[in-house]
């Protein structure tokens, strides 16, 4: 058992010196807002697209975008994606809890 912990700290520290961290952010780390822009870049992204081959075609885009079903249907995914969020936080919270109970013996 002590030879299996000091492994794990000995690959712990291994993996910390030797990945880079520059810019990145830990999984437990990341903000709960990251999850929910990622729909909202890739519809920036495609009406930019479209805007630079036909500015009809993407005028009719953000009027649908805007109507009040589309409108009424993006507030409730983005209620229920925080939801998911706030629970995937709270796993994630039992999972280091296990693993520092558990695993790790702290």
């Amino acid at each position: 058992m002590l030879q299996s912990r000091a492994l794990v700290i000995a690959l712990i520290l291994l993996l910390s010196t030797t990945l880079p961290e520059v810019q990145s952010k830990s999984l437990f780390e990341k903000d709960r807002r990251d999850l929910l822009a990622i729909p909202e870049t890739i519809a920036s992204y495609f009406y930019e697209a479209v805007n630079k081959v036909s500015p009809k075609v993407s005028q009719f885009l953000l009027d649908t975008v805007q109507s009040p079903s589309v409108v009424a249907a993006r507030q409730r995914i983005v209620k229920e994606a925080a939801k998911v969020s706030i629970m995937f936080e709270q796993l994630i919270e039992k999972i280091k809890n296990l693993w520092y109970t558990k695993v790790l013996g702290y």
